[in-house]
């Protein structure tokens, strides 16, 4: 179930970094609201796994789906460029999660 959290968790996080950019610096106030609400649920998603996971591999897949997730939906929705080089970045970070997956998957509950 912590995984579960953990990945919902972060999920949420590329949302709310999304209507973080939407907000236009906290300027517009919808986006602005989704971005607080959506990162106090995320944060407490990523809380409750932390009951089980370690912190370092809970945070590290924590932000890694966030990162990923930001830069391909930055790339479709805001025209963000997409290079080879940031697809190597992304794929070297997916290995990184999925690795910590691999190694952590004992110690979860």
């Amino acid at each position: 179930m912590a995984w579960l959290w953990l990945v919902f968790a972060g999920l949420l996080e590329i949302v709310w970094a999304t209507t973080m950019k939407l907000s236009n610096g906290f300027t517009v106030l919808g986006p602005t609201v989704v971005t607080i609400v959506l990162l106090i649920v995320s944060f407490g998603l990523l809380a409750m796994s932390f009951r089980v996971l370690p912190a370092g591999t809970g945070y590290a897949v924590f932000t890694g789906i966030g990162a990923v997730g930001t830069v391909i939906v930055g790339n479709i929705l805001f025209d963000e460029t997409m290079t080879g080089m940031k697809l190597l970045f992304i794929a070297t970070l997916l290995i990184g999660v999925v690795g910590l997956k691999q190694v952590t998957g004992g110690e979860s509950a």
